[in-house]
């Protein structure tokens, strides 16, 4: 019959929250030894700490707001002002109440030129000790909902557009140029028939 052996040591590693090294001597001396064994072997080589995903729409807004006094200096836009725009709207773009749509491009555009025409026309004032990112995140924004609303219009005439052009060709099928639409027959049409 096998002996049961002790868990006290296994009740020391779960108390104890320290280094690795201090887990091997918590250890019983006989389950110590095989496990130097295996690890003198082995190059243990330490990683760098990974800082996380490298965030693609990130700006800082300190270089940002660098970059357009700079601009209002000189009048020519760098690439690190235009880079940080695009990022703006394209990271206001997955954001969960504009991620679905299928005019997202459409939408990045319309806020790019947005904020270029109020950068062009100097109305962010740097001296007010607003933030140049929440003044441009707020602007494509704007033209998000904007390009929303025409696209909800566009799509509304062409609603309008389909049924009134159907239903005249249902109601009236000699004004067509021998075009059929086919219409599913309900219940009513079948017990007329009988």
């Amino acid at each position: 019959m096998k002996k049961k052996k002790s868990n006290t040591h296994l009740k020391k590693l779960k108390k104890t929250k320290s280094k690795p090294e201090s887990l091997i001597e918590g250890l019983p001396e006989e389950s110590t030894i095989p496990l130097l064994q295996q690890t003198e072997d082995v190059k243990v080589v330490k990683q760098p700490k990974k800082k996380g995903k490298e965030k693609i729409h990130y700006v800082n807004g300190k270089e940002f707001e660098e970059e357009i006094r700079s601009y209002y200096k000189t009048g020519h836009v760098t690439q690190k002002l235009g880079e940080s725009i695009t990022k703006i709207a394209s990271g206001l773009s997955y954001a969960p109440n504009f991620i679905n749509y299928s005019y997202k491009d459409d939408m990045i555009g319309d806020a790019v030129v947005k904020m270029f025409s109020a950068l062009r026309n100097k109305k962010f004032k740097l001296d007010h000790g607003f933030s140049p990112f929440s003044y441009f995140t707020t602007i494509a924004f704007h033209a998000f909902i904007n390009r929303i609303k025409k696209e909800n219009k566009h799509h509304a005439v062409l609603n309008e557009y389909r049924d009134r052009v159907y239903t005249d060709l249902m109601l009236n099928p000699e004004t067509g140029d021998n075009i059929h639409i086919y219409v599913e027959p309900t219940d009513d049409d079948y017990n007329s028939t009988a």
